[in-house]
């Protein structure tokens, strides 16, 4: 049997710093969403670090991450982790796309493009996106308190707790053992599917 205890959130890897040109220097870099296939977000990230580095664009291009949940899980009496995608299909990227640079990393392998507009323009995650996301999450404390309230399938719930504090989403599903929740919430546009416990939303 596998129950999950508690999560943290933390992002993963960056591009080596290089000297910077005073235009990098001056131009003030913004985080930007690029979709990727889903499940090869690592190898994808690996291979836009790589070309960043061949074509010495680094200057433009701070940081590369992946936000990954720690997941830590009770099997066979033993508690192990594992780390899972936290926004599965995304990396984001911290820079200035300037010149080649959007050209550069919508034309590695496996990159689907940017988040942005209808015509395919680049648009900057806002500050309070930014620290969302990257912000660290406080492990939730397990806890056997019975809850009294009922959570259905369809009911609109808003989240109370967590990275993603304030969103509101639907239930999908409704896990009555472990006092969990699936809840599908629009993150940059698109459903994203979130597992919760009962203490981290309230109904609406």
């Amino acid at each position: 049997m596998i129950t999950t205890e508690n999560s943290a959130i933390k992002v993963e890897g960056s591009v080596p710093k290089t000297t910077s040109s005073s235009k990098a220097n001056t131009e003030e870099k913004s985080w930007f969403v690029v979709r990727a296939i889903s499940g090869k977000e690592k190898k994808i990230k690996l291979s836009i670090e790589s070309e960043i580095k061949r074509l010495k664009m680094g200057k433009f291009v701070s940081q590369i991450l992946i936000p990954t949940e720690k997941v830590f899980q009770i099997r066979a009496g033993k508690k192990v982790s594992k780390e899972r995608n936290f926004f599965p299909g995304y990396i984001l990227v911290e820079a200035v796309l300037s010149g080649e640079v959007p050209h550069i990393i919508r034309h590695v392998p496996g990159v689907l493009g940017f988040l942005g507009t209808k015509t395919g323009e680049p648009i900057p995650l806002r500050l309070a996106e930014v620290n969302r996301i990257l912000g660290k999450v406080d492990e939730l404390a397990e806890t056997t308190e019975k809850i009294t309230v009922p959570f259905y399938v369809g009911d609109t719930v808003k989240i109370i707790d967590g990275p993603f504090n304030t969103f509101t989403g639907s239930i999908e599903e409704v896990n009555e053992e472990k006092k969990k929740l699936k809840v599908t919430v629009k993150i940059f546009g698109r459903k994203t599917p979130l597992e919760l416990s009962y203490m981290q939303v309230e109904k609406q």
